[in-house]
């Protein structure tokens, strides 16, 4: 045998020795919620494999966001009794918190002109859990399909909240007109209207500050996820606590000036 082959043998035998122990050994340890019980951990975590393939555990199911499928139907009132059933049923459940005329002084949503596939949506999401309120999930349960849509159409043909007309655009918040593309945060104007309203995103003028600004929050923080394709919580997310009170306020002060 050569002196040449000789060396390269031992070479390669010395790389694959120092290749082993940094793959099967040092990176597997080096983990902090790594501890090792012994080789045969370390030789999976190291090839990217289970030590286990199944204990009979179940798997954890991913948390549910909203099972509501939205459709254009909802956004017409249809044979809905908005004037008589609707109204009915809403004086006497809902007054208390959204006000007789669906305007009200608390942190609860104005809902007066609401967009009736709004109402439908998040009445159904409370109703099947993914909205969390003891008050609202309670009222929402006992609510027939047809009590919902005869809701739902009685605040949409309400007034919506008296808005001052924007006359100055510069002072208008730039995530509301523009949204921040680095960012990936699509204009507010986008979605509720002012440049196009999708469907299922609520009319946000005139809504009390306060409630948007928890709203926001609570998408950011994931607390509240019923919206479909995780849309707002992807936007608030990137959203500074600074922007969040500059938008609660911008949307929330055309029912007062």
């Amino acid at each position: 045998m050569g002196r040449g082959v000789f060396w390269s043998i031992v070479t390669l035998a010395a790389l694959t020795l120092v290749t082993v122990a940094i793959g099967f050994l040092w990176l597997p340890s080096a983990h902090a919620d790594f501890t090792a019980k012994g080789v045969w951990d370390m030789i999976c975590r190291a090839a990217g494999v289970p030590e286990k393939w199944g204990d009979g555990a179940a798997a954890k199911p991913a948390a549910r966001s909203t099972q509501v499928v939205l459709d254009a139907s909802m956004a017409r009132a249809g044979p809905a009794d908005a004037g008589g059933r609707g109204a009915s049923l809403a004086l006497a459940q809902c007054t208390m918190c959204h006000g007789p005329q669906g305007m009200t002084q608390s942190n609860a949503p104005n809902l007066a002109g609401q967009y009736s596939d709004v109402i439908v949506k998040q009445l159904l999401d409370y109703k099947q859990g993914d909205r969390a309120s003891s008050i609202m999930q309670s009222l929402a349960a006992a609510l027939a399909e047809r009590d919902v849509t005869d809701i739902a159409a009685y605040y949409a043909s309400l007034p919506k909240p008296r808005n001052t007309p924007v006359q100055d655009m510069d002072k208008v918040p730039a995530l509301v007109k523009t949204g921040d593309p680095i960012r990936n945060i699509a204009p507010c104007a986008a979605c509720h209207g002012g440049i196009e309203r999708k469907l299922g995103t609520p009319w946000l003028e005139g809504m009390p500050r306060e409630y948007l600004a928890q709203q926001l929050g609570a998408f950011a923080s994931g607390e509240r996820r019923n919206d479909s394709h995780k849309q707002m919580r992807n936007v608030a997310r990137g959203m500074t606590p600074a922007e969040i009170s500059e938008v609660s306020d911008f949307y929330a002060r055309q029912a007062h000036e």
